[in-house]
C-alpha cells in the first residue's frame, strides 16, 4: 500500500516542478487548450443528438408504453453520455501527447536533466516523424484494450447495485492505470521502451500506478483541470517512469533547486 502514496507523491512533484518552471509550463498548455475545444464540441453533440440516436437504436420500444419508454431510453442516454464521458477522459492523454509530441518531450527531457545526478537526459536518436507514428500507433493499441474495457464495463453497468457501485470504482482504476501508460511513454519512449515492457513494468507496480494514475483521472473529470494538469502530469510521469526503471534520481528530486528554462 505504499506505493498508494509514492505514486501520488510523484504526481504531486511534477506539479511543483512545472510551477518552477514557468515557460516550460506555458508552452506545455497548448495541446491541451487545442484538444480540449475538440473535446467540448464532441461531447456538447453527444448531449444534443444523443437521444435521438438510442431512440433510433431502439425501435423495439416505440410502441412501449409511458412511462416505461421513457425511463429505459432516459436510462442508455445517460448510460451512453457517460460512457462517452469515460472515453473522453481515456483519449484526452493520448490525443493530447500526440498533438504536443515535441513540447512534451522537451519538457520530460528538462525533467530527467533535473533530476538526474549527473545532469543529463536520455534522448531519441529517431525522426521526429518517426517517434510520432510510433506514439500514434501504441497509443491505438493502449486505447483498443481501454475501449474493450469500457464496453466491458458498461456491459457490467447493467448488474443492479454492482452496476452503479463497484463498477464505477473499477473504472477509475483501469482510467488511472491507461493515463499512467500514456503519460510514462513519453519518458520511457526516449529510452527504447516498447508497449510491452511498459506494460509489464506497469502491471508489476499496479499500486504505485493506481497512486498516480487514479486521483488524476478524476481531476481529469472537471472541466478545464486536465489542459492545467497536463504538464504537470507529464513531469510526474517522467519521475514515476524513472522510479520503474530503476534509474538512480537526486536527493532532492523533483524539488531541487530551478535550474535555466528555455523554450522548446
Amino acid at each position: 500500500m505504499r506505493d498508494l502514496g509514492v505514486g501520488f507523491g510523484y504526481l504531486l512533484k511534477g506539479q511543483r516542478w512545472v510551477a518552477r518552471h514557468g515557460r516550460s509550463y506555458g508552452f506545455g498548455l497548448l495541446p491541451g487548450l487545442i484538444t480540449l475545444v475538440l473535446y467540448a464540441a464532441a461531447l456538447v453533440a453527444l448531449a444534443v443528438w444523443g437521444a435521438d440516436a438510442v431512440g433510433w437504436a431502439t425501435p423495439f420500444a416505440d410502441d412501449w408504453s409511458s412511462p416505461w419508454q421513457g425511463l429505459f431510453r432516459g436510462f442508455l442516454t445517460a448510460v451512453l453520455f457517460a460512457l462517452g464521458l469515460l472515453l473522453a477522459v481515456l483519449t484526452f492523454t493520448a490525443v493530447t501527447l500526440l498533438v504536443g509530441q515535441p513540447f512534451y518531450e522537451n519538457l520530460s527531457e528538462k525533467v530527467d536533466a533535473d533530476v538526474s545526478p549527473d545532469g543529463t537526459a536520455p534522448r531519441s536518436d529517431l525522426p521526429l516523424l518517426r517517434e510520432l507514428w510510433i506514439s500514434a500507433r501504441d497509443s491505438l493499441r493502449v486505447l483498443v484494450r481501454a475501449g474493450l474495457w469500457g464496453v466491458l464495463l458498461f456491459a457490467l453497468g447493467f448488474l443492479p447495485f454492482v452496476g452503479q457501485t463497484v463498477v464505477p470504482v473499477i473504472g477509475f482504476f483501469v482510467t488511472g492505470f491507461f493515463l499512467t501508460e500514456e503519460l510514462a511513454a513519453v519518458a520511457m519512449q526516449r529510452r527504447g521502451v516498447d508497449l510491452r515492457a511498459r506494460l509489464t513494468l506497469l502491471r508489476s507496480r499496479k499500486t504505485l500506478v493506481w497512486g498516480f494514475g487514479t486521483p488524476l483521472g478524476l481531476a481529469f473529470l472537471v472541466p478545464f483541470v486536465a489542459v492545467f494538469l497536463m504538464p504537470g502530469a507529464v513531469a510526474g510521469a517522467t519521475l514515476l517512469a524513472r522510479d520503474l526503471l530503476g534509474e538512480e534520481t537526486g536527493e532532492d528530486g523533483a524539488d531541487a533547486p530551478r535550474t535555466q528554462d528555455v523554450t522548446p
